[in-house]
């Protein structure tokens, strides 16, 4: 056999570097200006083929057009006329960086390429990763002021305030001082000439989060970004690029997610000659940072990748990344949790609590979650944000009571936080008004009766680690649910000099209290929870092990919030709840076990007052729990395949590894009148075996199950659904 071809090169003599994906290749080259430009991305091509390849041309040159070949961090300096994922401004008023090419570096799957600035004391590094096993590229910049002062060349060491004659330019001079940095992207990516583009992205709103929209991409600059100091239930900085013919198991997808859960930016430009780039990281319009002297900035990572499979392929290999490289503790099994709010709202107390978790216990949960309304003064949301302390008059002995019986049932303890957040009307927030965002001379706006804590200010991130570790050291809690029910407003920083490093810092605390308790309590386990789905991201999933989907708990709405998490996010992050009948939000009446199906495509929890199901409810709830134990291997650990039928059904088959087991869960929302659903489809079957039905033992031919589909023999009217499982049982 060949040897294996090493992940990263870089020829030093033609500046090309090439990553290499089990299916595809990443190559850039570095110019003649010392920027590096986008060569190729897609399918696999040797070093010597690239090599051939071309600068890329523009059919419209002209001393009106940019050059055609894309950076890979574009500045604002020379015939570049598109977004810039990199704007600076100098103490002097230059803007801009012009780069001189300063060499790289190779270690394994990562390759840096080190960039100094031709008269200012600027550094880039732009930095790649690829790992075996992955067809993810991973790409993030490091940005530092290099001067001492000032500065000409990377490292110049000058006196505090000096004026230094530049390098390149007799008689011009430079001041000393800060740099400013008014846009710094984790990268710039390149999609290949295509006949068409369209864009598929994530819009939604609270209670209607992941929304999937695939449209033609305009020749235009089209901007997906999030202002509100989270990731946003509205966008998401996930996008797919393709041709406009791809299909969930064809065609060519080129996907692209940044791993940040602030405020965040991803611009895209279609220009009328042909190119399509796009260009992204954390921050906003209106944002600026300052770097002084030894200072810089570390961008959060842009990862994308390639496949030539369809939509349905690029979702698995980011499902796989997820899981490998992204996952604190991707190995344990997402417990059956019952989470107390829908049952009880604010009105909580130990005997009510205690009842549920008894009840709970009943149906096979495995973790019990106390949710609002245990701390402080809490009573409704005006008041007890911050006190992190048991409510007298709920828990007079506090938490160790609840958490002890709850241990005792065979269940974990969890514990529902908002640590960002604080009401007016807390001792916290008495003692500490200094530590909300705010603009002194701003009236501060409320949403939910409640401010941010500025978790960039060291001290909050101290009181906040502080205060977490001790309510998990004393209550033997299990697993937090970290909520955040607000965006950011007025987000000042009263006597900061560089204010707006808060909207990076804020979220970078977060993720370090988060780190912190995990390391000090390894068995402890975080989900991510902003209202609903309005924090996730790769970035917060690498510090939690699952992300609260929506608070809408509606089945029929979920089908499609499902759906388009499942476009990035594997089945085992996605939190999904069985909750009463009608659903609080929508009011819908539905059938238990259609919410049961469509709860078990992901991590299932419950979430109704189990003190008002009727005997027979509770019976077949505890049921359908044992019915997801058996398949909560494949659906948590298996690969995902999405699968559409006709009349309305939609379906999602997971698969094991090895192809001997498979689940589908199969769901029709409504029905016609003399329209029965056609047989599904299972493209992801091995044709030349056969699969036993284990629950009607039916025998199925796996060419059957591909080409012509198997029968769902769905209940008959509105909201049906079917659990099928299979068994590889030839060859």
């Amino acid at each position: 056999m060949p040897a294996a071809l090493p992940l990263v090169t870089f020829d030093s003599g033609s500046g090309l570097a090439v990553l290499r994906t089990p299916n595809s290749v990443y190559a850039l080259r570095t110019g003649p200006d010392g920027s590096p430009r986008h060569l190729y991305w897609g399918a696999p091509l040797d070093t010597a083929a690239l090599a051939l390849l071309p600068e890329a041309a523009s059919p419209a040159a002209s001393s009106f057009e940019a050059g055609a070949a894309a950076d890979e961090l574009a500045p604002q300096t020379g015939a570049r006329f598109g977004p810039a994922g990199l704007q600076v401004r100098f103490a002097d008023g230059t803007s801009g960086a012009q780069w001189e090419f300063a060499g790289h570096r190779v270690d394994g799957g990562e390759l840096r390429l080190f960039l100094n600035d031709r008269r200012y004391p600027l550094r880039a590094e732009l930095c790649y990763r690829v790992r075996p096993g992955s067809d993810v590229v991973e790409r993030w910049v490091e940005l530092a002021h290099t001067g001492a002062g000032t500065g000409i060349e990377a490292g110049t060491e000058v006196e505090a305030g000096a004026r230094v004659e530049a390098r390149a330019g007799a008689g011009v001079e430079v001041e000393a001082g800060p740099i400013t940095v008014d846009r710094l992207d984790s990268a710039s990516w390149t999609a290949p000439a295509l006949a068409d583009y369209r864009l598929s992205h994530l819009t939604g709103g609270w209670n209607s989060e992941f929304q999937l929209h695939r449209d033609r991409l305009p020749v235009a600059e089209t901007v997906l970004t999030s202002r509100r100091g989270l990731t946003g239930h509205h966008a998401s900085p996930w996008l797919a690029l393709d041709d406009g013919t791809a299909s969930e198991e064809h065609g060519e997808v080129w996907s692209t997610a940044l791993a940040w859960s602030g405020s965040w930016r991803i611009t895209l430009h279609r220009d009328a000659v042909g190119r399509t780039t796009w260009t992204g990281g954390f921050g906003h319009e209106g944002l600026r940072w300052t770097l002084r002297p030894g200072t810089g900035l570390r961008t959060p990572v842009f990862a994308g990748l390639y496949t030539p499979r369809g939509f349905g392929a690029a979702s698995r290999a980011w499902h796989g990344h997820v899981a490998d490289h992204v996952l604190p503790d991707p190995g344990r099994e997402r417990p059956v949790l019952y989470n107390s709010w829908e049952a009880t709202g604010f009105d909580v107390d130990q005997a009510g609590q205690i009842e549920l978790a008894r009840l709970a216990a009943g149906l096979g949960a495995e973790l019990f979650v106390l949710d609002d309304g245990w701390f402080g003064a809490r009573r409704d949301d005006r008041a007890g944000l911050g006190d992190w302390t048991p409510r007298p008059d709920a828990f007079p002995e506090g938490l160790r009571p609840l958490a002890d019986e709850v241990h005792r049932l065979g269940m974990a303890f969890g514990l529902w936080v908002e640590p960002e957040m604080v009401n007016r009307d807390s001792e916290l927030y008495r003692a500490h008004p200094d530590w909300v965002l705010h603009s002194p001379t701003r009236e501060a706006t409320e949403l939910r009766h409640q401010l941010v804590l500025n978790f960039a200010r060291p001290e909050v991130e101290a009181w906040a680690h502080r205060t977490l570790d001790r309510l998990v050291r004393d209550h033997r809690v299990d697993w937090l649910k970290w909520d955040a029910n607000r965006a950011f407003t007025e987000a000042g920083w009263e006597g900061n000099p560089d204010p707006d490093r808060l909207w990076i810092d804020h979220t970078r605390a977060v993720y370090r209290v988060m780190d912190r308790l995990r390391a000090d309590h390894p068995g402890l386990r975080i989900e991510a929870c902003a209202g609903g789905g309005g924090r996730a991201d790769l970035g917060i999933l690498a510090r939690t092990d699952q992300a609260w989907t929506s608070d809408n708990t509606d089945p029929v709405d979920r089908i499609a919030i499902q759906d388009g998490f499942s476009q990035l996010f594997p089945a085992r992050t996605m939190a999904a709840w069985v909750t009463d009948s009608p659903n609080p939000a929508t009011g819908r009446s539905t059938p238990l076990r259609f919410r049961f199906h469509v709860a078990m495509a992901g991590a299932l929890g419950l979430g109704g007052d189990l003190t008002g199901w009727s005997a027979e409810e509770l019976d077949e709830a505890a049921a359908l729990v044992a019915q997801y134990k058996l398949i909560r291997p494949l659906v948590q650990y298996g690969i995902q395949h999405r699968v559409k039928g006709g009349d309305g059904v939609t379906a999602v088959h997971y698969a094991a590894g090895d192809g001997r087991e498979h689940a589908v869960l199969a769901w029709r929302p409504t029905t016609r009148f003399g329209h029965r659903p056609a047989p599904l489809k299972l493209p992801a079957l091995d044709p030349g075996a056969h699969y036993l039905d284990p629950d009607r033992d039916q025998v199925h031919s796996g060419a059957v199950l591909v080409h012509r589909g198997i029968e769902l023999s769905l209940p008959a009217g509105d909201y049906a659904s079917r659990l099928i499982r299979l068994r590889r049982i030839t060859p």
